[in-house]
């Protein structure tokens, strides 16, 4: 499961690379679209990119928990919560590069 992270800087050189713009420039147009998803999402806003997820604010209420080690009750307190959907077309290509990466896409626990 763990691979490369993908970093700003990365994202960075990728539209540099891609696209033609200065390395300042895309450092500052990722930092741009960063920055307004980041604010959009502070503000209790979804932001949700096509063929790509959706980034949404969830309220959680207040819960009681338990402390593991001592098996105490303890209250958590209502917060919010950011969680990403990924969009079907997103979640088809992932899927399809774990195909390609098994090979010819048949099922490993095959022992047959």
């Amino acid at each position: 499961m763990g691979g490369k992270t993908v970093t700003r800087a990365d994202l960075s050189e990728a539209v540099y690379r891609k696209v033609g713009l200065s390395r300042t420039e895309s450092a500052q147009l990722v930092e741009v679209v960063l920055n307004e998803i980041r604010d959009s999402v502070v503000r209790g806003e979804s932001v949700k990119l096509s063929s790509f997820g959706s980034f949404i604010v969830r309220d959680k209420s207040e819960r009681i928990g338990r402390n593991p080690k001592t098996g105490e009750e303890v209250p958590i307190s209502p917060r919010r919560v950011m969680v990403f959907k990924p969009s079907n077309v997103l979640k088809d290509k992932i899927n399809a590069a774990l195909i390609a990466l098994r090979g010819d896409g048949a099922d490993d626990d095959d022992d047959t």
